[in-house]
């Protein structure tokens, strides 16, 4: 057995290299173990993400949908209340000037 006060210098040093050593395995990567059937599940995740998101597509589409009807069912109406508007004033223009045409003849009689 050896005296631990009495350590020279070159076995501190081989010491350290071999705590050096020890420390850089244990760092180093380990050789993977590839699994047989990590390609099919990796395809069939990757089917669900798909499936998954084509789903959220056309919910997002369909609901994109459903805003642009309700927005042309809105202008439509606004568009047939405009038309209204316009044709009860021309209605009333048209009778405005019928009331003074007749007045007019009214008092040439």
């Amino acid at each position: 057995m050896r005296d631990k006060l009495k350590v020279d210098f070159t076995d501190r040093l081989t010491a350290a290299a071999e705590a050096k050593k020890a420390l850089v395995a244990k760092l180093k990567p380990k050789p993977t173990v590839i699994d047989p059937d990590f390609e099919r599940r990796e395809a069939i995740r990757a089917a669900e993400l798909e499936a998954v998101r084509k789903a959220r597509a056309e919910a997002r589409e369909a609901s994109r949908q459903k805003v642009i009807a309700a927005q042309e069912t809105a202008l439509e109406t606004k568009r047939a209340e405009r038309k209204e508007r316009k044709a009860l004033t021309k209605a009333e223009q048209k009778a405005r000037r019928d009331a003074k045409y007749a007045a007019r003849k009214a008092r040439q009689r």
